[in-house]
C-alpha cells in the first residue's frame, strides 16, 4: 500500500504548530529563540508552502529543515551535492538525537537504510541529485512517509549560477509527482537572474522568496594586488591563526603552494580534482577535525565543507564572479566568531579570464562578461567593498561596514585619465604586441637593445613618463585590464580593448585608489576567545581529548561560542549548564558532566 505523502492542511486542529517548533528548538537545540528569517521559512514548511530561502552562510539554514522534520510526520528527503557535506551533516544531527542516514555510493547500508524509512525509523535522509531522479529511489518513497523535501545548493538548479549541474534541474519531476509533500530550496549565493531561475526550475512560487540578507559582517574582507609571486601569500598565511582555506588557480599551483607553505612550520594539506577519492576524503578529514590547519586548494574543495571554525580564506588567484567569492569566502566564520577573507589579484588574472570568456557559449557571453566587470568593480574599489557586495544582491546598505579594509584605511581617490591615455597610446604605437615590462620601459625612455631594433625610441611616446608617475604605472595598468581598456593577444602581449577609445578620446574618466606605501602591518588574531583564562583552555583540552575518543571535530561537541559561556557562567550542575546557548538535551546528557566536572575542578 502507498503511503500518504500529504500532510495536515495548515487550518486543520492536528497541523504542526510553531509552538511546537519553538520547544524542539529550546530542548533539542538548545535554543531559546529563532535567529533571523528562521521563523518565516520555518512557519511555512510546516503549513505546507513551497519556500525558496536565500539566508548567508552560517544564518543557520540546515535548522530550516532540520526542525520542521521533528515536527512533521514522516521523513525529509534532504537532496545534497556532496556525499561529504552529507555525512558531515548526517554527524552534526546525529549529535542533537536526530535520527539520520544517507543513501549513496559510499554507504554500505543502504538495503538497511531504505527499510528504516518504509518503517518511518529516520528524521532526515540525504541522497545526492543523481539518486533521487532514478526510478528505484521514486518507488521506495512511494512506499515512504515524506514530510518534506528540502534542496540544498538550489542555486545548482541555475544554468546562471557558478556551480549548475544538470542533475538538479532534473529534479522537477520528482518534486511534481509528490505534489502535495512542501518544497524547500535554500542557497546562500543566488543573483536576481538565478533567483527566478530557481523558482521556476522547482516549480516555486514568487511569494515564496525569502531573503535573509547576505551581510556577513562578522568577515573582514581585505583585497590587494598582487606582487612578488607567492610571497603574499606565505607572509599572510603565516601571521593568520586558526584553520583556514586557500584557494589556488590550479592543481599545480596548489601542490606548490602548499609546499611552500608547509616549510614555515604551517600544518598544510592539498584538495584537488586531480587526487584519488580516498586521498582528498582523507584530507577533507583531517581538516574538518583540526583547528589550526591549512588547506590549498582549487574551488573543487569547501562545497562539502561543514566546519564552523574555519578563520580565514585566501585567495591567491581570481574568483570566476562576485557570487564565487561570497560562496567561497562565506566558508569562514561560520560561527559567527570574527573572520578574514583575503584576496590578491594581478592584470594577468583578467587577461586569462577574459581569454576564457572566448570559449564561453555565444548566448551566455554578454551574461559571464558583466559577472566579471561586477568583480572588476569590487576589486578596483574605493568605497566599502561589503556595500558593494551587498548591492551586487540587490540589497541597500545605507552605512559603510566598518569592517573592510577600505573603511579600516580609506584610500585616497586620484584621477589617472592622463597616465592611462599615455599608456593606451604606448600600447597603440609599439604595435599592440608587448607585454607590460616592454611598455614601461619605453614610456620611461629607457633604452635597450630590443627598443633600438624596433625604433621605437622614435616614437613620440618614448620617455614621456614622469617620475611621479612611475609608482602609479602597474596600478593603471592593472585597473584598464579589469575594466577592458587593455585585453591580451593570444601571444600574451597587450592591445587596446573595447573601452579604451573612450579614454583616448578624453569621454571616459579613470580613477584609482592611491596604492598604500608597502609596509609589513601587524594583524591580532581573529579569535575572540579568552586569553590567559585557565578555566577556558581546560575546557578546551577536555572537548580536544573527547573529540579524539570519540573520533569526532571538536565542534561537534560544543562550538567555542558555547565554551566562552561555560568559562564566563561556570555552570557547576547540568541544572545550570542547561541554560546555556547551544546546550539541548542530547549534547547535554552526551557531555555536561563531562564539562561540569571541569568547572567545578577550577572553581575558587
Amino acid at each position: 500500500m502507498v503511503a500518504d505523502t500529504s500532510s495536515p492542511p495548515s487550518n486543520s486542529p492536528t497541523a504542526p504548530s510553531m509552538d511546537h517548533a519553538r520547544a524542539i528548538l529550546q530542548t533539542t537545540f538548545g535554543y531559546a529563540d529563532f535567529r533571523g528569517k528562521q521563523a518565516e521559512v520555518i512557519e511555512r514548511v510546516l503549513r505546507g508552502a513551497n519556500t525558496l530561502a536565500l539566508m548567508p552562510t552560517g544564518a543557520g539554514k540546515s535548522l530550516c529543515y532540520q526542525l520542521p522534520a521533528l515536527v512533521r510526520p514522516g521523513t525529509a528527503i534532504v537532496i545534497s551535492p556532496l556525499i561529504a557535506l552529507m555525512h558531515d551533516q548526517i554527524r552534526s544531527a546525529k549529535a542533537l538525537g536526530i535520527r539520520a542516514a544517507s543513501m549513496n555510493s559510499a554507504d554500505m547500508d543502504n538495503a538497511a537504510t531504505a527499510q528504516a524509512l518504509r518503517e518511518g525509523q529516520l528524521d532526515l535522509l540525504y541522497v545526492a541529485p543523481e539518486r533521487a531522479n532514478t526510478s528505484g529511489f521514486r518507488a521506495l518513497l512511494e512506499k515512504s512517509h515524506i514530510a518534506l523535501f528540502a534542496i540544498d545548493e538550489a542555486h545548482c538548479v541555475s544554468e546562471w549560477g557558478h556551480d549548475f549541474r544538470t542533475d538538479y534541474r532534473d529534479l522537477r519531476s520528482l518534486l511534481d509527482e509528490f505534489g502535495s509533500v512542501p518544497r524547500l530550496a535554500l542557497t546562500a549565493t543566488a543573483d536576481k537572474a538565478t533567483r527566478a531561475d530557481v523558482l521556476n526550475q522547482l516549480g516555486l512560487p514568487e511569494d515564496g522568496l525569502i531573503v535573509a540578507g547576505f551581510d556577513r559582517p562578522n568577515i573582514r574582507y581585505t583585497i590587494t594586488a598582487r606582487d612578488g609571486g607567492t610571497r603574499q601569500i606565505i607572509e599572510y598565511v603565516t601571521r593568520s591563526t586558526g584553520a583556514g582555506i586557500v584557494y589556488a588557480g590550479s592543481r599545480k599551483g596548489c601542490e606548490q603552494l602548499a609546499e611552500k607553505l608547509a616549510s614555515t612550520g604551517r600544518r598544510v594539506g592539498v584538495y584537488h580534482a586531480g587526487l584519488p577519492a580516498d586521498q582528498r576524503a582523507a584530507v577533507q578529514a583531517e581538516f574538518v577535525a583540526s583547528e589550526d590547519m591549512v588547506m590549498v586548494a582549487t574551488i573543487a574543495f569547501g562545497m562539502g565543507i561543514d566546519k564552523p571554525d574555519v578563520r580565514f580564506v585566501a585567495h591567491a588567484a581570481l574568483p570566476k564572479s562576485i557570487e564565487a567569492y561570497y560562496q567561497e569566502t562565506g566558508r569562514a566564520g561560520r560561527d559567527g566568531d570574527p573572520a578574514e577573507a583575503q584576496l590578491f589579484w594581478s592584470a594577468s588574472d583578467f587577461a586569462r579570464a577574459r581569454q576564457w570568456l572566448q570559449g564561453v557559449d555565444e548566448e551566455r557571453q554578454g551574461a559571464e562578461r558583466s559577472r566579471l566587470n561586477a568583480l572588476a568593480g569590487l576589486l578596483e574599489a574605493s568605497t566599502c567593498r561589503r556595500n558593494i557586495l551587498l548591492r551586487h544582491f540587490a540589497e541597500e546598505p545605507q552605512e559603510p561596514c566598518g569592517n573592510c579594509d577600505i573603511c579600516l584605511e580609506p584610500p585616497k581617490v586620484i584621477d589617472v585619465t592622463e597616465l592611462a591615455q599615455k599608456l593606451l597610446s604606448a600600447v597603440y604605437r609599439t604595435g599592440q604586441s608587448f607585454g607590460i615590462g616592454y611598455i614601461e620601459k619605453v614610456l620611461q625612455g629607457r633604452e635597450d637593445e630590443r627598443i633600438q631594433q624596433r625604433g621605437h625610441e622614435n616614437l613620440s611616446v618614448f620617455g614621456i613618463l614622469k617620475s611621479e608617475e612611475a609608482p602609479l604605472l602597474r596600478s593603471v595598468m592593472r585597473a584598464a585590464m579589469a575594466h577592458e581598456m587593455l585585453v591580451t593577444t593570444e601571444y600574451g602581449g597587450l592591445a587596446l580593448g573595447p573601452a579604451a577609445r573612450a579614454v583616448l578620446k578624453g569621454e571616459r574618466v579613470v580613477s584609482i585608489a592611491e596604492p598604500p606605501p608597502k609596509k609589513g602591518r601587524a594583524r591580532a588574531s581573529a579569535t575572540p576567545n579568552p586569553t590567559g583564562d585557565p578555566l577556558f583552555e581546560a575546557l578546551r583540552a577536555r572537548r580536544a581529548a573527547l573529540a579524539k575518543a570519540n573520533g569526532i571535530p571538536a565542534y561537534i561537541i560544543f562550538h567555542d561560542s558555547v565554551l566562552r559561556a561555560m568559562a564566563a557562567e561556570k555552570p557547576a550542575s547540568l541544572a545550570e549548564m542547561a541554560g546555556l546557548p547551544g546546550v539541548g538535551a542530547k549534547k547535554l546528557e552526551t557531555y555536561g558532566e563531562e564539562f561540569c566536572e571541569v568547572v567545578r575542578a577550577r572553581a575558587v
